[in-house]
C-alpha cells in the first residue's frame, strides 16, 4: 500500500475497500439511475472516510490540468456562442451544396468534426444540432441521419486533438503530451477515419434523403448574416479562440500548461465581453457565462480522479497492469492491440471517462517493462484512439452521444438506443480496424 493511503477503517485491505467502493459508483454510473456527479462525490468521500486516503493524499490525485483546460475551453465557448458564428457556419455549409439534401448531411458532418477538434465535441453538437433540426424540418427530410452522422463525426473529429475530447485532455495531462504532438500522431489517422465514414454515409443514405425544389428554395432564402448577434463578440471571441489555440501550439516550448492557456483566455474573453457593463450587468452576463459550462462533468471529474487515486495507493492498479501484462505475455505489439480494441469495446458500453482514468496509472506502471515512459507513447495513441472512437459504438458510449439523444427527444425526433447501435456499431468497428492497421504501421 502507498504511504499515501491513511489508515484503512477496522483494520480491513485498503485494496479490497478501494474495489468495492470503485466498483460500485462504477456500476450505478451505468446504470444512469443517478447522476453521476452525485455518485462521484460519494466514491470519493469514502475513500477518504473508510481511509483509503488521507484528504491531503485525495487533492494530490486530483488532474486540475484536465479540469481548469475543461473549464477556460468551456466558458470560451458559451461566450463564443452568444455571437451566432456557429448557426452562421451551418447555415452557409447548406448554402454551400444548394440544400442538396446529401450534400448537406455531409457539409454539416464535416462542419461537426472540425469544430470537435478545435473546441470540444459535446458543446460542438450543442451549436449544431438544433440548426440541423431546422434545415431538415424546412427540407423535409428525416433528420436521423444527419443527426447520426454529426454524432460519430463529433467523436471521430474530437480523437485528432488534445482539446477535442476529455479523454485526450487526461492523457494528455497525465503524461505531458503536447498539443502538438496529438496532432501530429492522430491527425493522418483521423482524416483517414472521417473520409471513410463520410462515403458510408453517402451510399447507405444518399438514395433516400430526397426533398422538394421548393423546400431547397426556402433553404437557399435563409440569410446566414442574420445569425450573427454581436459582431462586436464574434471578431473578440475569434481573436481569443485564435490566440487560445496558437497558445496550445507554442506550449511545449514557452514551458506553460494547457489549463493556463486556457483560463487565461477565458479571462480575456471575459474581460473583453464585461469591461463596457454596468456591475449590474456585468455581474448577470459573468453568472451567465459560468453557468453555461458543464458544471456536472466537472465535478464527475473531480470524485473521479479522488477514486481512481485511491485504487492506485492501494495497489489495485500495479496489480491489474500485471495481470495485463501476464495475459499478453508482456509482448509490447500485442498489449498495444489489446489496448486499442479492448479500449474500443468497453468505452461503447460504459462512460470511456473513468475507464480513461483507470487506464492512465496502469499503462504509467508498465514503463519499467517496456523500457522506460518514452517507449509507451503507442500504448497512449491506442489508448486515445480506442477510447475516443469507441465512444461512437452505442448510444451511452460518449457524452456527444446523449446530449444529441436529449436535444433530438425534446424536438419530437427520439434516437433509439437499438436503432443507434445497428447503425454505429459496424461503423465504430470500421474506426478502429483502420486505427490497428494505422498504429501497426507506424509504431510496431
Amino acid at each position: 500500500m502507498n504511504h499515501s493511503a491513511a489508515q484503512a477503517i477496522f483494520g480491513l485491505n485498503p485494496a479490497w475497500i478501494a474495489t468495492t467502493v470503485f466498483i460500485a459508483v462504477y456500476a450505478l454510473v451505468i446504470s444512469e439511475k443517478i447522476n453521476r456527479a452525485i455518485l462521484a462525490l460519494l466514491g470519493a468521500g469514502l475513500m477518504i472516510l473508510c481511509g483509503v486516503l488521507t484528504q491531503e493524499a485525495a487533492i494530490r490525485g486530483v488532474d486540475f490540468n484536465t479540469i481548469g483546460l475543461l473549464l477556460g475551453m468551456m466558458v470560451i465557448v458559451a461566450i463564443t456562442g452568444k455571437s451566432g458564428v456557429f448557426q452562421y457556419v451551418a447555415i452557409w455549409s447548406a448554402k454551400k451544396v444548394n440544400a442538396q439534401p446529401v450534400g448537406v448531411m455531409i457539409m454539416l458532418s464535416l462542419v461537426t468534426a472540425v469544430f470537435s477538434a478545435l473546441l470540444d465535441n459535446v458543446t460542438t453538437v450543442l451549436l449544431i444540432v438544433p440548426v440541423t433540426l431546422l434545415i431538415t424540418e424546412e427540407l423535409k427530410v428525416k433528420p436521423y441521419p444527419y443527426l447520426l452522422a454529426e454524432i460519430l463525426c463529433s467523436n471521430i473529429g474530437g480523437t485528432a486533438t488534445l482539446i477535442g475530447d476529455p479523454p485526450n485532455i487526461m492523457i494528455g495531462s497525465a503524461v505531458g503530451i503536447p498539443f502538438n504532438d496529438f496532432v501530429i500522431h492522430l491527425t493522418p489517422v483521423v482524416l483517414v477515419i472521417l473520409a471513410a465514414t463520410v462515403v458510408v454515409f453517402y451510399f447507405v443514405w444518399g438514395k433516400e434523403l430526397t426533398t422538394t425544389e421548393q423546400a431547397r428554395r426556402r433553404v437557399m432564402s435563409f440569410q446566414e448574416s442574420e445569425a450573427i448577434k454581436d459582431p462586436r463578440l464574434l471578431k473578440q471571441s475569434l481573436a481569443v479562440l485564435g490566440s487560445v489555440i496558437a497558445g496550445f501550439v507554442l506550449a511545449h516550448s514557452l514551458h506553460i500548461e494547457p489549463a493556463t492557456i486556457a483560463m487565461f483566455g477565458a479571462a480575456m474573453l471575459l474581460l473583453l465581453d464585461n469591461y463596457h457593463r454596468t456591475a449590474e450587468e456585468q455581474a448577470h452576463n459573468v453568472h451567465h457565462s459560468f453557468a453555461e459550462a458543464e458544471w456536472v462533468t466537472l465535478i464527475f471529474f473531480l470524485g473521479l480522479f479522488i477514486l481512481v487515486h485511491g485504487l492506485e495507493s492501494a495497489g489495485v492498479i500495479q496489480w491489474m497492469a500485471q495481470q495485463l501484462l501476464n495475459a499478453t505475455g508482456g509482448d509490447f505489439k500485442i498489449t498495444a492491440i489489446a489496448i486499442l480494441w479492448g479500449s474500443a469495446i468497453l468505452s461503447a458500453f460504459i462512460d470511456n471517462i473513468p475507464f480513461v482514468a483507470t487506464m492512465i496509472p496502469m499503462i504509467k506502471s508498465m514503463a519499467p517493462t517496456f523500457g522506460g515512459e518514452q517507449a509507451l507513447m503507442p500504448l497512449w495513441w491506442a489508448l486515445s484512439l480506442g477510447a475516443c472512437l469507441g465512444g461512437n459504438g452505442t448510444l451511452i458510449g460518449a457524452s456527444a452521444n446523449l446530449v444529441v439523444a436529449g436535444i433530438a427527444e425534446r424536438a419530437g425526433q427520439p434516437i433509439r438506443f437499438v436503432q443507434f447501435l445497428k447503425s454505429s456499431f459496424l461503423l465504430m468497428l470500421m474506426s478502429i480496424a483502420i486505427s490497428h492497421v494505422y498504429i501497426w504501421l507506424r509504431y510496431l
